[in-house]
């Protein structure tokens, strides 16, 4: 399997009923080793409908892909691996014994699934410490937040001189 830097949304068969599991014990494994940057969001898909029950309206999810789970990860030897072991998943969709195929962005948009943008206690004119990189500890003002890319544009005086430098939001921590 070719190692892959790109993040992309791929449907993982399950066991019908299992999907809310697999997620579950999905979301465990990741956190249990650490493989946020590998496997970053898994989505259940449901579609809220109502249902008329002894006379009573009632709004219920259901299932838009019963057996079906989407997972957004950057296929590596290790992401496949975690995905393909958890219990109830039966496989990948894709060609029998090939790479998985992800979907496009045309189908991902059709499916309605939003991204799930962390939310950031940082605002532009907040003042941050870099945390990591060649700038470490240097001290800044944030100018821009760019969510959708997880970066901030922060200026950072040096040699006497204000210079916007973008950081990737890990990178920088608020001064309180």
């Amino acid at each position: 399997m070719a190692e892959n830097n790109m993040t992309k949304w791929y449907v993982v068969h399950t066991y019908s009923g299992y999907e809310n599991k697999v997620k579950a014990n999905l979301e465990k494994a990741v956190e249990n080793r650490g493989l946020q940057d590998l496997i970053q969001q898994i989505v259940v898909p449901t579609d809220k409908i109502v249902e008329i029950k002894d006379g009573k309206k009632k709004t219920v999810d259901k299932k838009v892909f019963p057996g079906y789970v989407l997972v957004k990860m950057v296929m590596t030897n290790d992401s496949w691996y975690i995905v393909r072991n958890t219990r109830g998943v039966t496989g990948f969709v894709g060609p029998e014994s090939k790479e998985p195929v992800p979907l496009t962005e045309k189908e991902v948009k059709a499916l309605g699934i939003r991204e799930e943008l962390p939310s950031v206690d940082i605002s532009p004119g907040d003042s941050v410490r870099i945390v990591t990189g060649p700038l470490e500890n240097f001290i800044g003002v944030v100018q821009e937040i760019y969510l959708e890319r997880q970066k901030a544009k922060v200026l950072i005086s040096m040699f006497g001189r204000e210079t916007p430098v973008e950081f990737d939001l890990v990178q920088i921590q608020k001064i309180q």
